[in-house]
């Protein structure tokens, strides 16, 4: 009985020994189409949630100005009983009655509409500038510890050099938050020197410059006004010391500190605690040998 050829798996044709085998095509279920899924962008932080404690402060000082107002304080030219009423600094009151809320109150109590604008203007630029290095809490902890260390310096210096006029001795009133705004920009001069930040150095020189500018500017102006006023009995009166004060405690604040930016949270809420607990550390002393030497 005859075998008959195997049928070629061409479909009945046969190929020449040389001719290249070709696969039949394996076909693959097609999935299903699906439409681009939308990515979820994080939105920038703009406004109050952007710097919530530079906002908050600022707010806190126009209210405290507002209740000066409604309660019949002039908007221009407040009398010192007025501005003692509402917290403002005092040598005497301090050292003599006891009255030491005065060394924090007085940071958020203004002499009239436009020392409160200046003042909210350059803590408004300078917080904008120092929450994202420092943080929230941060900008709160510089803003009341430097500002407490400018009233202690002015208090220790009209404590031990008082206004002397016919016999009687008088102690000048202060008031502003121009202390604490000079010590958020000594914290800056030292944040802004880190080698973390995610920012090109040019800028971070520029930004640093721009600051330290403005300490060097308005502490010359502060003092030229003040001795100005000397010379000529009268005049505007610039509390030096407290900028002094505010300033070089700012320095201090943010020696243990790395920025929040480029540093990893754990070392930054770490150093961050170093910095208030040394710095409360330190004023306490200060305010201690304060009370001793009046005392």
């Amino acid at each position: 009985m005859g075998s008959f050829p195997p049928s070629p798996p061409n479909g009945g044709q046969r190929r020449d020994a040389g001719e290249p085998r070709i696969e039949p095509e394996i076909l693959r279920p097609v999935p299903e189409y699906m439409p681009p899924q939308p990515v979820e962008r994080r939105r920038p932080r703009t406004g109050w949630a952007s710097a919530p404690a530079t906002y908050t402060l600022v707010a806190i000082n126009c209210l405290v100005f507002l209740a000066m107002t409604i309660k019949g304080v002039s908007p221009v030219n407040p009398a010192p009983e007025q501005l003692l009423h509402f917290g403002a600094d005092n040598a005497g009151a301090v050292l003599i009655n006891g009255e030491w809320a005065r060394i924090v109150t007085a940071m958020f109590v203004h002499v009239g509409i436009l020392h409160l604008a200046t003042n909210m203007w350059c803590l408004w630029n300078l917080g904008l500038l120092a929450e994202p290095l420092m943080g929230s809490m941060g900008v709160f902890s510089v803003y009341l510890l430097t500002g407490a260390a400018g009233n202690l310096m002015s208090t220790l210096v009209n404590w031990l050099w008082p206004i002397r006029e016919g016999g009687a001795v008088g102690f000048p009133v202060g008031a502003g938050a121009s202390g604490a705004v000079f010590g958020i920009a000594g914290a800056l001069i030292i944040l802004l020197k880190s080698q973390r930040l995610p920012v090109p150095p040019i800028e971070l020189k520029r930004l640093r410059k721009s600051v330290i500018y403005f300490a060097a500017i308005n502490l010359v102006i502060g003092f030229s006004i003040s001795g100005g006023t000397r010379v000529f009995g009268s005049g505007i009166s610039i509390d030096n010391m407290a900028h002094l004060g505010g300033f070089t405690c700012g320095l201090l604040f943010a020696v243990p500190m790395v920025p929040r930016l480029g540093s990893p949270r754990p070392i930054f809420n770490s150093r961050l605690r170093l910095a208030i607990g040394m710095i409360i550390g330190l004023l306490i002393l200060f305010a201690f040998y304060i009370a001793k030497l009046a005392g």
